[in-house]
């Protein structure tokens, strides 16, 4: 009889050695990204770069990556009753939620900008996300709305007197009590309805005005209201004079809660991190926020800031995934070579760094308007004009071009970026978001119209800002001719090749005045001169390849 070791059937059976697959990513510095550190400086916040350099180590940390992972895997559940049969309307997370929420809130991600007076904290508020949401996006929907509930709030004073030091508190408090005894506050929006969605005005809540001056209550169902266990909201509703903007807490002052019954939480192709909810309204106790009737014009600086907050999710997700490809092709190969050797995968990684750097030079240099804008430091209205338009411009444009460049990132993974412990199809799934919130292509593009139509300030701020690059090179003074005769003879069919246009003369013209020659060339030639193709990697043999690579990804080059 023949007796066979352990050992020898070990090794008869062992699987092959793992090889030619990459380490893990994570640790890793998020924050190191030249184009946004530049930014921040440049739009005057480089007071904040260490504070920057900080979180973005924080991010690419394994602790943190691994909240990111968690979060999105243990989705939120949805509590309707306790025990004993009582409604509590309550949405449980995983710790791991909480662990990203506590640090974006102390790290000024939500309303705390708005209670800095620094020059320039709006811009390290919009860095602190493009580092901070490499760890995951979903938790950024309650601190954008918390950010962008403040200037609403103080078009009531009374209101904003009580509510605005808790929603720019750095303190985060998940638990339902009492908002005035609370250390800190998060701010939710109900604002869309199943029969409308973006056609607010044709919303059938109905706030009725009660004996109580100042005080209404409100019956309706609202169909899209992200982040139901925020402590306030702010809600559109129809009273006796049209349709008005409200601030309906969870829990009301004597400590009873509001009646907010959350009838299921929305299955989600992403985001999932995030509770999305459908909430009803049945007496439920509401305080006027602005005149009646003026609900959209109260809470169109809302929509400044979250539209906003959408090119900033989108300019993240490009850098976040495009760091994840550049590490994979580094440490991967295949014929005989490391893929990031490859001439035509460098093509495609190099396409890829012009998309990011656009991007996110656009999202710091709107981040730099709106904090001129809302602090006064405009005196001729040129930024708040620059501001209204461009914001729409970049919201259109550079959400719509994120899932696209998120499954080209994806490509470069091959079949290890189509399985889920990737992370790779989170990242895919995520991106759709950012252009459908706040009004998907059709709203954005058509906003653009309306404010050139109605505020004729914004086309002088937006040619403004595209004269400073003028000479600087041909192909882009040829576009901006382009644009202005698209101006003169265009149409609402035709608003998205006009707008499309408005966001890539802008994206040059930046890149142009701030960006390496590498860089600002070949986006010129490929987005305005034509020498491009129909998809990522399709860069002309006269790109600086190498220059490119080089800055975007560090040691990739």
């Amino acid at each position: 009889m023949v007796s066979t070791s352990a050992q020898e059937l070990s090794g008869q059976y062992a699987t092959h050695d793992v090889t030619n697959q990459p380490p893990p990513l994570a640790p890793y510095d998020a924050s190191e990204d030249t184009a946004l550190l530049e930014g921040l400086r440049r739009e005057g916040a480089g007071w904040a770069e260490e504070d920057i350099r900080r979180l973005g180590s924080r991010a690419g940390s394994v602790e943190a990556q691994e909240w990111g992972e968690l979060a999105n895997r243990h989705e939120p559940e949805l509590r309707t009753h306790d025990r004993y049969g009582h409604r509590v309307d309550e949405v449980e997370f995983h710790p791991s939620w909480h662990h990203l929420m506590r640090v974006a809130v102390a790290e000024g991600l939500a309303g705390a900008p708005w209670a800095d007076e620094r020059p320039g904290a709006h811009v390290a508020r919009t860095a602190g996300g493009l580092v901070w949401g490499h760890t995951e996006a979903g938790h950024g929907c309650p601190t954008s709305m918390t950010y962008a509930a403040v200037p609403v709030l103080r078009r009531q004073p009374e209101l904003a007197k009580v509510y605005e030091p808790l929603l720019t508190s750095r303190e985060y408090d998940p638990e339902l009590r009492v908002p005035t005894e609370k250390p800190g506050l998060l701010a939710g929006m109900g604002m869309t309805e199943k029969q409308g969605g973006s056609d607010v005005r044709t919303n059938t809540t109905v706030a009725t005005p009660t004996a109580e001056p100042g005080v209404y209550t409100l019956r309706g169902h609202k169909w899209f209201t992200s982040a139901p266990m925020c402590d306030v909201f702010l809600v559109l509703a129809q009273a006796p004079g049209g349709l008005s903007c409200f601030l309906v807490p969870r829990v009301l002052p004597d400590g009873s809660r509001n009646t907010f019954r959350i009838q299921r939480l929305k299955d989600k192709l992403g985001n999932r991190s995030n509770a999305s909810s459908e909430p009803e309204f049945d007496g439920t106790v509401a305080w006027p926020v602005g005149p009646e009737g003026r609900g959209v014009k109260t809470i169109i600086e809302m929509v400044n800031c979250t539209r906003l907050d959408c090119v900033m999710s989108s300019a993240t997700l490009m850098r976040k995934t495009l760091v994840e490809a550049g590490h994979h092709v580094r440490h991967r190969s295949a014929f005989g070579a490391r893929l990031i050797d490859q001439p035509l995968m460098r093509n495609v990684l190099a396409d890829l760094a012009l998309e990011s750097e656009a991007a996110t030079t656009l999202t710091l240099r709107l981040a730099g308007a709106a904090d001129r804008a809302v602090r006064g430091a405009d005196a001729d209205g040129a930024e708040t004009a620059f501001r209204r338009i461009a914001t729409a411009v970049g919201k259109y444009w550079v959400t719509k071009r994120g899932p696209a460049f998120t499954a080209e990132a994806l490509e470069c993974f091959g079949g290890n970026g189509y399985v889920e412990e990737s992370g790779m199809p989170r990242h895919y799934r995520e991106a759709p978001l950012l252009s459908i919130w706040e009004g998907s292509g059709n709203v954005n593009a058509l906003d653009v119209l309306r404010a050139l139509s109605r505020e004729p300030g914004t086309a002088e701020a937006l040619f403004a800002e595209l004269a400073l690059a003028q000479g600087a090179d041909a192909r882009l003074d040829a576009a901006v001719t382009r644009l202005k005769s698209r101006l003169a003879t265009g149409s609402e069919a035709g608003a998205r090749r006009l707008v499309e246009l408005m966001a890539l003369t802008l994206q040059a013209s930046l890149l142009v005045r701030h960006s390496p020659a590498a860089i600002a060339d070949a986006f010129c030639a490929t987005r305005l001169g034509g020498d491009w193709g129909h998809a990522f990697g399709t860069l002309p043999d006269a790109a600086d390849v190498d220059g490119i690579l080089g800055r975007a990804l560090p040691g990739e080059g």
